[in-house]
């Protein structure tokens, strides 16, 4: 089926129907947020702290969208994918460091969603894991083999928008205490609290979903001119969808659940007795949708990042990529045979897309303040971005430091040997972009 890209027309005047008809590849990046990875930290925030955390759930959604804007701004304004665009303008091992970076990041994470969306469906249905496992693998190798990015897209348009009504309905039927909330939008961090707050902002702000957003626009054919629509696509997706999504999870949890070992699973049979079936249904529903969006949008990073460091099309009309797609969402299958309690696979995922998300930014940071790009950040902009990009590096800490701290196996080896590498990387390139300001003046 062809995926030629048709190119959108911005609405006159900014018309928000026009908007609502034509938006979308944010929508992806906030399928991928709002994951089962997300919704662990949520629930360990609610259940360890009550209302306390409310407002870095807040913040994250802020941070979530700022970080897309840049990512906006960086392939509207080069109408490039962001690998053939750091080629070009740092060269072809800075290209592979970043193709490496999120390979690595979005296929472990791939294995690990899978294992929570098999998890969710036999739950459900009572039919093994594993069967799952294939039977997932297959819908997605099918379905973006033949449609590509479409497919993929109106998935996570469908789906979030279930995800956010599901949770948000399960509000109704459980008893929130507003004054508690409220006083959880003073920002204090308890005692042992800063790993999670890390975690509920890293789940926002994360590699896969920088990298990405350059070529779902490109799918769509967008350009500069459709700046405004781009804008409103994030605003919509990252800040009220997944902001929602984010909020009303703290809530139910914050307000009823109150083991602070509790799961993504555990947190959704508990809810039966507490407040009834209706809400355990509500959860479990909304957990199945958030890891089945996730799970599709990330299936979709490593190819486009591949395809174009390789020099093919980053559409199924190219036999290459539909063959890289399909093969990439078959090798999610082995996921469901991972087995074990995913809540602490899903840390690792996180720590791992969080050490490389600070050269993420920083890349794109570069390339917007180069000649990549027709016009350069504003101040604001850039005031944003290196505030992004200190709260990233301090996240990559924290969970390095925690990988660590009960000492050194092959798992945080290689989540600190990844840090490192990584860390290296960014200050080169912060070095290299200094150096240049410098020769300039």
């Amino acid at each position: 089926m062809n995926e030629t890209p048709t190119t959108v027309t911005t609405a006159e005047g900014g018309a928000i129907r026009d908007y609502l008809r034509e938006m979308g590849p944010s929508w992806v990046a906030g399928a991928i947020a709002a994951g089962p990875a997300t919704m662990a930290s949520l629930i360990t925030a609610g259940a360890r702290f009550n209302y306390a955390l409310l407002w870095v759930v807040i913040l994250s959604a802020v941070a979530g969208a700022l970080a897309q804007y840049l990512a906006m701004r960086l392939g509207l304004l080069s109408e490039r994918g962001i690998v053939g665009v750091v080629e070009e303008y740092l060269g072809k091992w800075w290209a592979w460091i970043l193709v490496i970076d999120v390979v690595i990041a979005a296929g472990v994470a791939q294995l690990v969603i899978m294992n929570t969306v098999a998890s969710v469906s036999s739950t459900i249905t009572g039919i093994d894991t594993r069967i799952w496992g294939g039977i997932w693998a297959l819908v997605l190798a099918v379905g973006l083999a033949g449609r590509g990015y479409h497919f993929i897209e109106f998935v996570a348009k469908v789906l979030v928008a279930a995800v956010v009504l599901a949770f948000v309905a399960s509000l109704s039927v459980v008893p929130i205490d507003p004054g508690s909330a409220v006083q959880g939008l003073s920002p204090s961090l308890p005692s042992g609290s800063a790993v999670v707050a890390a975690g509920i902002l890293g789940g926002a702000v994360h590699i896969t979903l920088i990298t990405m957003h350059s070529y779902t626009m490109h799918a769509r054919g967008w350009t500069d001119r459709e700046y405004g629509l781009a804008t409103f696509d994030i605003v919509a997706s990252m800040l009220v969808a997944f902001g929602i999504y984010s909020v009303a999870i703290f809530l139910v949890t914050a307000s009823v659940l109150t083991d602070p070992n509790l799961t993504t699973m555990s947190a959704a049979q508990a809810l039966g007795p507490l407040v009834g079936s209706s809400a355990k249904l509500l959860f479990l529903f909304g957990l199945g949708g958030a890891a089945v969006s996730t799970l599709g949008g990330n299936t979709i990073v490593p190819p486009f990042l591949v395809a174009d460091k390789l020099g093919w099309n980053t559409t199924v009309e190219d036999s290459r990529y539909r063959t890289l797609l399909a093969a990439f969402a078959l090798l999610s299958a082995p996921g469901a045979f991972i087995g074990g309690e995913v809540i602490g696979q899903l840390v690792l995922v996180l720590a791992l897309g969080t050490v490389g998300t600070p050269f993420a930014i920083a890349i794109v940071l570069y390339l917007l303040n180069s000649k990549a790009v027709p016009e350069s950040n504003s101040t604001l902009a850039n005031s944003g971005g290196l505030a992004l990009l200190l709260v990233s590096g301090a996240l990559a800490v924290n969970f390095v430091r925690e990988q660590i701290a009960g000492g050194i196996d092959s798992l945080s080896g290689i989540v600190l040997a990844f840090a490192v590498i990584l860390g290296i990387a960014t200050i080169v390139l912060l070095g290299k972009y200094v150096h240049e300001e410098a020769a300039i003046i």
